[in-house]
């Protein structure tokens, strides 16, 4: 099998979206008042048998647009210290963080042959609400997300291994998982992302996608 027809099989999984994987870490819950203030991205790969993989990482530290609210408790849960030297030189505004992120994501959209990207998080339309809000907000005009569909990991979890926290899910799939690494968006995202290769690959291991892929043939003959 050609790498093209590997990228072929991921258009075929997911209906002509690609997975990409995302996290935000935010200065509360409210995504119209509260901050942004880390966003990471992995997206995934498939190999010539159909396994799900992750590929690349793309995080970045957000300043606060301004009037955004912060709570001292997220900062506590975080551990994001907003006056840290490294995170003030290194860190972008919310349309330049957006516009880093959505570059490869399109750059992976294209090179899958799918037409957009679908968001995969833990807890996922936490993130996808702060998302579309930041998108809003920046008047960008070209979302490669679709901006409702998401796949749910904790969801999933909960249906495969019984465990909906991160941490829990990620340990009973055999994942290791580090407590006091958690909570940084490109940490929760990479497990995240290995989270959701696992349980897609299982779930192929035991004939569902195999099936699903005879049910279309059947349906299409």
């Amino acid at each position: 099998m050609s790498d093209g027809q590997a990228r072929d099989l991921m258009a075929q999984r997911f209906r002509g979206f690609l997975p990409v994987v995302v996290d935000l870490e935010t200065g509360g819950f409210n995504a119209q008042s509260d901050a942004l203030l880390e966003i990471a991205a992995v997206t995934l790969t498939m190999d010539e048998q159909g396994n799900l993989m992750p590929d690349t990482t793309h995080a970045f530290h957000v300043k606060p647009f301004d009037g955004a609210n912060i709570e001292q408790a997220a900062l506590d849960f975080t551990g994001i210290d907003l006056d840290s030297p490294l995170r003030q030189q290194v860190a972008l505004s919310e349309h330049d963080a957006l516009g880093e992120i959505f570059k490869p994501v399109r750059k992976a959209i294209k090179a899958n042959q799918c037409t957009r990207a679908i968001l995969v998080g833990h807890n996922a339309a936490f993130d996808q609400g702060f998302l579309n809000a930041a998108i809003e907000r920046n008047g960008i005009k070209r979302n490669p997300f679709h901006p409702f569909s998401c796949f749910d990991t904790a969801t999933l979890g909960g249906l495969i291994y019984g465990q909906t926290v991160l941490a829990r899910a990620c340990r009973a799939a055999g994942i290791q998982f580090d407590n006091d690494s958690a909570h940084s968006a490109r940490y929760d995202t990479e497990r995240t992302a290995e989270l959701f290769c696992s349980m897609v690959n299982r779930y192929k291991d035991l004939g569902g996608w195999e099936l699903a892929q005879k049910e279309q043939s059947m349906d299409e003959s």
